[in-house]
């Protein structure tokens, strides 16, 4: 497959995604819906997987810092990147995928190790239960389809309980370093979400 072959296709595929798929990301934490150079932070220092295809398999690797190009989102978890490969018979460009949770439009620098960060279970030693429970909403930064991750863990390495978004009412159990307990009133969730995107009633 020629290198000219590699970049029609990848022309071809980033037009439709382009135009049949909405541009839907995370609010707070991931990049924003559009096309452009992002760089890779992944949680612990580490490589950041390279994929075929969303959740397929791993063609290659990413290091801590990398600046990368993103082509086009194909959804709010994954992105489309241009890959550069050598495989040891030749190099080339190769259309592949990566996760969303772990590309920022700004350059992260030298990993500074888990020390440089509170863990979350030192963030939750500061957990203040709250004597009268009271209301707060989500605002993340893109009121348009934007939204707030509800976690489990006042962490942003930690899963994704539900997405909150703009407006969302959430009634606030304990107050923490940077994060609130939260419940949510409409389906009884419990969870911990950024003190960063949420205003008080």
């Amino acid at each position: 497959m020629t290198k000219r072959f590699v970049s029609i296709i990848l022309a071809v595929l980033t037009m439709m995604l382009a135009v049949c798929v909405p541009a839907a990301l995370a609010g707070e934490e991931g990049p924003n819906a559009h096309a452009g150079y992002y760089y890779v932070k992944t949680g612990n220092g580490k490589t950041l997987n390279v994929r075929d295809n969303p959740n397929g398999k791993v063609v290659g690797s990413l290091k801590y810092g990398t600046r990368v190009y993103v082509d086009a989102f194909s959804d709010s978890e994954w992105a489309l990147i241009t890959y550069r490969y050598d495989n040891g018979h030749g190099k080339g460009d190769y259309a592949a995928y990566v996760s969303t949770r772990f590309l920022v439009k700004n350059n992260p620098g030298k990993y500074q190790g888990a020390s440089s960060a509170k863990s979350a279970s030192e963030v939750l030693r500061t957990e203040k239960q709250v004597a009268n429970p009271y209301t707060i909403v989500s605002r993340p930064v893109r009121t348009a389809g934007g939204w707030v991750n509800l976690r489990r863990t006042p962490s942003t390495d930690a899963k994704v309980l539900e997405k909150c978004f703009a407006g969302k009412q959430l009634t606030v159990l304990a107050e923490l370093n940077g994060w609130f307990k939260v419940q949510d009133p409409a389906n009884g969730t419990i969870g911990y979400i950024s003190s960063r995107y949420v205003s008080r009633l």
